[in-house]
């Protein structure tokens, strides 16, 4: 597996490019800034994108769809519930005012279960509310793509709209915690004392998790 990680845009996203070695077909996560410097990377690791993956419909993390799918011609994959949460007209005021603008519909929808390819590896979307009503996890090849559900050591805020820490425990507790404990942890940001971790060491240290465990 080819896997390139950058920090990215305004509020410092980690985006996440993953290629396949054998076919160069690559997906990008969460692209929320510097867009033309990852079209560029993508082209010089030949690798041909094929989808633009969104790990929820924060805009911090939406921010370059636009300019990623006009650089490259992908589609815009997220959940149905973000997608259409956050173009609510009062939520795409409030994020307005933060400074950002709505990102255009996605092109496609990502459901809980649903085998994402690329090229010859195989990613499976786990459905993670809590952050956010269709926050979702990509998880494949012992890597988990947690957006900002889990970071190291910590978990994402649930007071902006749609989110909920009782329902973000509950997705912790039945979807996060049963993973192999030496799954790689990609998170949406890097808060933590490191930029990844293996889920196993999270599931001590990460106060999130040891509880529940």
């Amino acid at each position: 597996m080819i896997l390139k990680e950058y920090t990215v845009g305004p509020l410092q996203v980690r985006a996440y490019i993953i290629g396949c070695p054998d076919t160069k077909e690559a997906i990008v996560i969460d692209p929320a800034g510097s867009e033309k410097f990852l079209a560029e990377t993508i082209k010089k690791l030949g690798l041909e994108l094929k989808a633009i993956v969104n790990t929820h419909g924060h805009p911090d993390h939406t921010c370059g769809n636009a300019r990623m799918k006009a650089l490259t011609g992908a589609p815009v994959l997220m959940h149905k519930e973000d997608d259409e949460l956050f173009r609510e007209p009062e939520i795409v005021q409030m994020f307005r005012s933060w400074g950002f603008e709505a990102a255009p519909p996605a092109d496609g929808y990502l459901e809980d279960g649903q085998e994402l390819p690329v090229g010859n590896l195989r990613f499976r979307i786990i459905h993670t509310p809590g952050h956010s009503p269709g926050s979702v996890c990509i998880f494949g090849q012992g890597h988990l793509a947690t957006g900002d559900t889990l970071f190291i050591d910590a978990v994402g805020r649930t007071d902006l709209p749609g989110g909920d820490m009782n329902i973000l425990i509950k997705t912790l507790k039945e979807r996060i915690i049963p993973l192999p404990d030496d799954t790689i942890v990609l998170p949406g940001h890097d808060y933590g004392p490191r930029p990844t971790d293996s889920l196993g060491n999270q599931k001590r240290t990460n106060p999130y998790l040891s509880n529940l465990v």
